[in-house]
């Protein structure tokens, strides 16, 4: 897979809108200080961009034991896909305003449920405007899609992920997506216990990003991953309950390795006293 599957520039995107070719847009707006971005949407979005809710339509809270984001079920994505409006064989580009964290989950999820074509815009909202690119104000209703959904439960679809008992005995590389003072447990403002799990990297997805939020290029990606020992075999990443661990697994994608998520995280990982917990560099 390359950089090109993964990553779809401001550029890319505006000649496919403008060339009349069918393309989805959903704008998927969130950060932990702002889980909800139906407000800055309707202030401006790109033109013909669905607004889908990370919290409640590519998480799933009514289960328990699996972390702060559980993945949604296959049979509600396909609900919330075809209410987006996304067809069988068109393209989709998802996009936010903040450290491609909500656009990195929405294609992660997307794809392990086995839509095909999903990209996530290269620098975000802001590489649109600085294109030159309009925005649109208000909110977007679809006709319904007829996107398909090809698995029912996300945890063992097209993508890998890894259980905590896997993460207990992983034998490849495990890479923490959190920023450096979280991973050593100085501070921890979400999560009620501080650290990381025993034998991890620290590797965070912001670092794989460059100035303005686009993904470094291929080579620079290549030496982040080789300096902390993932540069192939098995790679394994979590974050904090599974949003911006999916940065870094596009990343790792972009440059060309393949890696397993652990969804619960570490919200999953530190809320059972029976699992180690580290701290520490």
């Amino acid at each position: 897979m390359t950089r090109s599957d993964i990553l779809v520039t401001a550029t890319e995107l505006a000649d496919l809108i403008t060339s009349g070719q069918p393309v989805s847009v959903l704008d998927v707006r969130w950060e932990l200080a702002e889980p909800d971005g139906r407000e800055a949407h309707s202030r401006g979005h790109v033109p013909g961009a669905v607004y889908v809710s990370l919290d409640e339509e590519l998480s799933d809270h009514s289960v328990p034991g699996r972390g702060r984001h559980p993945l949604p079920s296959g049979a509600a994505l396909q609900e919330s896909a075809r209410r987006w409006g996304l067809r069988e064989g068109v393209p989709v580009v998802v996009y936010d305003d903040w450290n491609r964290a909500g656009s990195a989950r929405a294609w992660w999820v997307l794809t392990a449920a086995g839509i095909a074509d999903v990209r996530i815009l290269d620098g975000g909202l802001s590489a649109w405007t600085a294109s030159g690119g309009d925005l649109e104000t208000g909110s977007v209703t679809k006709e319904p899609g007829d996107a398909t959904v090809r698995f029912l439960d996300l945890y063992h679809g097209a993508l890998p992920t890894l259980t905590a008992d896997e993460v207990t005995g992983f034998g490849g590389v495990l890479l923490d997506a959190r920023a450096p003072e979280r991973f050593r447990g100085e501070t921890e403002p979400v999560d009620p216990v501080a650290g990381h799990i025993p034998g991890a990297r620290n590797a965070p997805s912001a670092a794989a990003l460059a100035p303005d939020g686009t993904f470094l290029p291929e080579i620079d990606l290549t030496r982040f991953f080789e300096e902390r020992g993932a540069g192939g075999g098995e790679v394994g990443v979590y974050c904090g309950s599974g949003v911006t661990a999916a940065v870094t697994i596009a990343a790792l994608r972009a440059a060309g390795v393949e890696a397993k998520l652990f969804p619960g995280s570490w919200s999953q990982w530190s809320s059972d006293p029976s699992r180690e917990i580290a701290t520490g560099p």
